[in-house]
């Protein structure tokens, strides 16, 4: 039980005199050096499981959760076939397919930029919340056959297009002819821009209606796969036995994880290697704490020695430097728990401030993928976060209360 004395002692020996101003400089940049490493770990640590996040979300939300390749030999009524029995499986919402390819779009003025074209059903662009929601100067309900595609908003400003425009798309898929193979070239009229926030998404894509896409690329009825939209994407793995069951050994299971894997893995090996290098930083305040908390033992021993003659016990000099010491880590921990908060919850607006102000951009989307710097706090991360900076404020203080604990009274006050 702490008594309300060592309290009092803990303060006074905290709120250093004049001539101990050094020792009390050393505490505070040790208090600031633990809030500082708490807000920077708390801050990174909430940024990259935002860009995990907000990566995860735009491609499971605009791709498959699994895809069927294999299939384009099939026939309609064979494909619409497996469509029933892989809706069948449970946990399946929907399947889709689609027709994909890549192409050279060109505009009016002739600049020219790579693309993808998706091929998919009016219905199922509907069902895609990010392209539906993100769609400008055009409504789904437009997207139908033969009445033009739907483009990313940052491929149309790089071949400078507007709405109306019409974009001609060259496919290395052509005509084979004695001379050679001849790409196939057609203009289609635009009905308007999508925009997701993810660079890729938004400057490469261009989604047709699948009739159309199939007459394009001229395959008849048939397509390149299925997408398949799961109820749990998380656990995509659980999915994978009763739908290779449903296929029958027809076609290719790809699912997100898979087509993904080496992008996440980087992330996550970079996500603990960047946790493990700032928790540098708050081992090395606590190292600050040890050293303040040594010279202040030192600069009090007379006094220390003297509470033990009136008879203080080892035990209460030992609580009194621990409470000195643990205060610094306690406030500087929850000072940097307030900092990584705000922090966190203002980054886009502090984002906005740095770049107008350094007068460059600091978040480029073409490095990032993303528009906006994401921030997700996790409660776990946070409090592990927290404690591991108080474990290591208490540890820090243990060595110098143990040593003050351990002065002898006798060999202090022989020659005073």
């Amino acid at each position: 039980m702490i008594s309300p004395i060592e309290w009092i002692l803990a303060g006074r020996y905290l709120r250093a005199r004049r001539e101990e101003g050094f020792i009390s400089v050393i505490a505070v940049f040790s208090l600031v050096g633990i809030a500082l490493g708490v807000a920077t770990l708390i801050i990174v640590m909430a940024v990259m499981n935002g860009f995990r996040a907000e990566l995860l979300g735009r491609i499971i939300g605009i791709n498959g959760h699994l895809v069927v390749h294999g299939i384009s030999d099939l026939d309609a009524d064979a494909r619409d076939n497996f469509i029933g029995r892989l809706s069948g499986v449970q946990g399946v919402r929907r399947v889709t397919p689609f027709v994909e390819g890549q192409v050279l779009a060109s505009g009016p003025q002739g600049r020219a930029q790579g693309a993808l074209v998706r091929g998919i059903r009016p219905a199922d662009l509907r069902l895609l919340e990010l392209v539906a929601n993100g769609m400008i100067a055009a409504s789904p309900e437009e997207f139908s056959p033969g009445n033009g595609v739907v483009m990313g908003q940052r491929l149309a400003n790089k071949l400078n297009l507007l709405p109306g425009d019409m974009v001609r798309l060259l496919s290395p898929r052509g005509t084979h002819t004695a001379f050679g193979t001849i790409p196939r070239a057609r203009a289609f009229k635009i009905l308007g821009f999508f925009k997701i926030g993810m660079f890729e998404y938004d400057s490469t894509f261009i989604f047709m209606p699948l009739s159309d896409a199939q007459n394009y690329f001229r395959l008849d009825q048939s397509v390149n796969g299925l997408e398949l939209i799961v109820e749990n994407p998380e656990q995509v793995k659980l999915y994978r036995e009763p739908l290779i069951e449903a296929l029958g050994g027809a076609g290719r299971l790809i699912d997100w994880q898979d087509a993904n894997a080496n992008f996440f893995n980087a992330l996550q090996v970079e996500r603990n290697v960047m946790f493990l290098i700032l928790s540098l930083i708050i081992l090395i305040a606590a190292f600050n704490i040890i050293s303040s908390m040594i010279m202040l033992v030192n600069d009090k021993a007379r006094g220390i020695a003297i509470l033990r003659t009136m008879g203080a016990t080892r035990g209460m000099v030992m609580r009194v430097f621990l409470i000195a010491g643990s205060s610094i880590g306690v406030v500087g921990t929850f000072s940097g728990l307030i900092l990584g908060t705000a922090f966190c919850s203002n980054i886009e607006n502090i984002r906005r401030f740095l770049e107008s102000f350094v007068g460059a951009d600091l978040f480029s989307a073409e490095i990032y993928f993303l528009s906006q710097i994401p921030a997700d706090m996790n409660t776990d991360e946070v409090s592990y976060t927290v404690l591991l900076a108080l474990g290591l404020s208490l540890l820090a203080t243990l060595y110098p209360a143990w040593r003050a604990a351990r002065l002898d009274p006798v060999e202090v006050l022989r020659y005073e």
